[in-house]
């Protein structure tokens, strides 16, 4: 099969379009023939030996923890899926080597749900790692009808997921971003304030009572401001500091859920969540979807598409 692979850690230069073997399946796996795959800025940090502290990296390394694509063959003791399905997933495994950058994938059935039929396989893709980021941090600070909900990078990858997730619930979402993405967040349903110095004042302006929850997407001060604000200090919560706990939040990493993927996909195909993506690149063009993610400047999703027939 043709995946992408880096030999060694560094940046978007290391990765090559190569030729490597078809994946074995495990008892508890399926063989996903892979139609598209989300790109996420955890991808190109592997690959930076960012993660190395944290988790067994071996190489040849096939990046990407994110997948849509179509069931190929079912393993062992993998009852819940059979040949032909359309999935979607967010397939971390234990040890980083064998990702989904690849034409074929072997994919834990913890790892994967049904793909949303309202979704196209680049939609579809996008979905798994952000939404379920979104999806768990909401539910760390118990986001509920009724709720006034602070969102930081509202207009990101995870960001849009979560003021769509939070709208679903009831919950009335301010979040923050550029003034150039601010329809993009009324569309959404959500209230958009620009970030930056006076940021605090710009929400108590909007919610003079305060805010119920927060989420952080972003880093920096936004833990700190999101606290001056809320009525219960512990009701925030950050994927990108850690620090967070030591102030009374939450620090989110987000595991592989298929209960959880399957929710999303239901709000997916009730019209409660859209993807909107903001670039899609051939898989031999990873390099250059890495060098848009490290940016840091994307509207929703950046995607791959690895096989775009039927």
């Amino acid at each position: 099969m043709r995946a992408i692979t880096a030999n060694r850690y560094g940046g978007p230069e290391t990765l090559e379009l190569t030729e490597t073997d078809d994946p074995k399946v495990g008892p508890d796996s399926v063989l996903v023939r892979v139609k598209a795959v989300g790109v996420n800025p955890v991808d190109w940090k592997i690959v930076a030996g960012y993660l190395d502290p944290l988790m067994y990296v071996h190489f040849p390394l096939v990046p990407g923890w994110d997948v849509a694509g179509v069931v190929e063959a079912v393993g062992l003791d993998a009852p819940e899926f059979s040949v032909g399905d359309e999935v979607f997933g967010y397939v971390r495994k234990d040890e980083v080597q064998h990702g989904t950058y690849a034409e074929l994938v072997d994919a834990p059935v913890r790892a994967l749900a049904r793909k949303p039929a309202s979704l196209s396989w680049q939609q579809a893709a996008g979905v798994p790692l952000a939404g379920l980021t979104a999806w768990r941090s909401l539910g760390r600070v118990g986001v509920t009808a009724g709720d006034t909900v602070l969102v930081h990078a509202a207009a990101g990858g995870v960001g849009a997921f979560a003021v769509q997730i939070a709208v679903a619930k009831g919950a009335r979402v301010i979040g923050t971003a550029g003034e150039h993405n601010h329809d993009f967040l009324r569309s959404l349903g959500a209230e958009p304030v620009t970030y930056g110095e006076g940021l605090a004042d710009r929400v108590r302006r909007l919610a003079p009572e305060g805010i119920d929850a927060a989420v952080d997407y972003v880093g920096g001060v936004a833990v700190a401001v999101s606290q001056e604000l809320l009525k219960d200090r512990s009701r925030v919560a950050s994927i990108v500091d850690p620090d967070v706990t030591r102030r009374g939040g939450h620090h989110v990493w987000v595991r592989p859920d298929s209960a959880d993927l399957a929710e999303l996909a239901r709000l997916a195909d009730a019209g409660k969540l859209g993807v909107h993506v903001e670039r899609a690149l051939p898989l031999a063009d990873a390099a250059e979807a890495f060098r848009l993610s490290m940016a840091g400047r994307t509207r929703g999703k950046i995607v791959l598409e690895v096989d775009s027939g039927n």
